[in-house]
């Protein structure tokens, strides 16, 4: 009885206390249909707050202080940080839950307001969710069916990545084929509020669109990754080029590099989150 009563005390804690708190998840990814074994995997936060949520990568967060830190003294060797996997960043506002996807493609940093219903289905099915008991439901969303698992007892209607709406916190969330997840491991309190994408400083312009406008840059930044670049190059623009180690690169064979590894980039990354912003 002991056991069971502090389970409930602390359950009791983090529900008074959900309003400052960083919910970490695991995201567990196939970026290549062609090599299903290959699984990437990336710690992921939600902080959450009153006036809203952030979801970003734990590995962009530390490189991104880290590199801040060596421009500050005049470092511009970034060279053994590690950059992380998924820079993209969403943030929500509560109580309206209003999306915001952030994401750099070639030289532009974009803003992007997603306004797309999320029409659950509910279903009666429980499963257990590390500590929690969760229920299922279902979506059908970017491209892919997805099923989550919720939880009541933490009456926030948020989750991972742009998930929200159900009436408790999604624990996890997985879609049909098995390549993309995110499952629930840690809840942390935290004690300052996060900073929004907004309010950071940023070497780049950020540009603000809707979902129908950031697919067409999507699609032209795949297909042509250097031509924010050359536009600039063109442009009259001094564009001083770096390596990680710090060392000028002559903007021609950063070009050939760039277009190189873009179309490496795009043959591995075919299994996209949402698979809908190739169609």
């Amino acid at each position: 009885m002991k056991k069971i009563f502090l389970v409930l005390f602390l359950l009791s804690v983090l529900i008074i206390d959900a309003q400052s708190q960083r919910f970490v998840y695991e995201y567990r990814l196939v970026a290549d249909s062609t090599a299903k074994k290959d699984v990437k995997t990336e710690i992921m936060y939600l902080d959450v707050s009153k006036k809203g949520s952030k979801f970003y990568s734990s590995e962009v967060a530390i490189s991104d202080s880290m590199r801040e830190d060596r421009i500050k003294k005049g470092i511009h060797d970034f060279s053994g940080i590690n950059f992380g996997y998924i820079p993209f960043v969403v943030e929500k506002s509560y109580p309206d839950y209003k999306t915001l996807f952030f994401n750099s493609l070639d030289v532009d940093k974009y803003k992007v307001t997603d306004d797309r219903p999320q029409n659950w289905k509910i279903l009666p099915d429980k499963e257990k969710i590390g500590e929690f008991t969760a229920q299922k439901a279902t979506l059908d969303f970017g491209g892919r069916k997805w099923t989550a698992w919720f939880v009541t007892d933490i009456p926030i209607q948020d989750g991972p990545y742009k998930f929200h709406g159900l009436p408790g916190l999604i624990v996890k969330i997985e879609d049909k084929t098995n390549s993309h997840s995110f499952v629930l491991k840690e809840v942390k309190k935290r004690n300052e509020d996060w900073v929004t994408e907004g309010e950071k400083k940023s070497f780049t312009k950020v540009i603000p669109v809707n979902m129908e406008t950031y697919k067409k840059q999507f699609i032209e930044s795949r297909n042509n990754p250097t031509k924010g670049l050359r536009q600039m190059l063109a442009s009259g623009t001094k564009v001083i080029m770096m390596g990680e180690n710090g060392k000028p690169i002559e903007p021609e064979m950063m070009m050939k590099m760039r277009e190189k590894e873009g179309k490496e980039e795009n043959a591995k990354n075919n299994n996209l989150l949402e698979l809908d912003l190739l169609k």
